[in-house]
């Protein structure tokens, strides 16, 4: 691992609900800091990684994106919202 990765990756490490293995998975789909995941779609970066994994990734990852997109791009994140089962799919009847 270079050390710009490493870097990256402890960046990534320092949103709610991002550990080791999805800041791999952000790496991974390309993204190279948290400036550029705030201008990304989490709905997208949820298929996209979905795609790359080859298989149909537990939906509690986009709500873990959505959170990180969230924080990323907000300079006083409200403390609910960061997170991640807040930005769960609203319940349907």
């Amino acid at each position: 691992m270079s050390s710009d990765q490493s870097l990256v990756l402890k960046e990534f490490q320092t949103l709610p609900g991002v550990g080791k293995s999805i800041s791999l998975d952000l790496w991974n789909l390309g993204i190279r800091s948290k400036a550029e995941l705030s201008k990304l779609d989490p709905e997208k970066l949820y298929e996209q990684i979905c795609e790359y994994q080859g298989t149909k990734v537990d939906r509690c990852m986009l709500y873990v994106f959505r959170c990180a997109v969230y924080v990323s791009g907000t300079k006083d994140p409200e403390p609910e919202k960061m997170k991640w089962w807040s930005w769960k799919d609203p319940l349907r009847f």
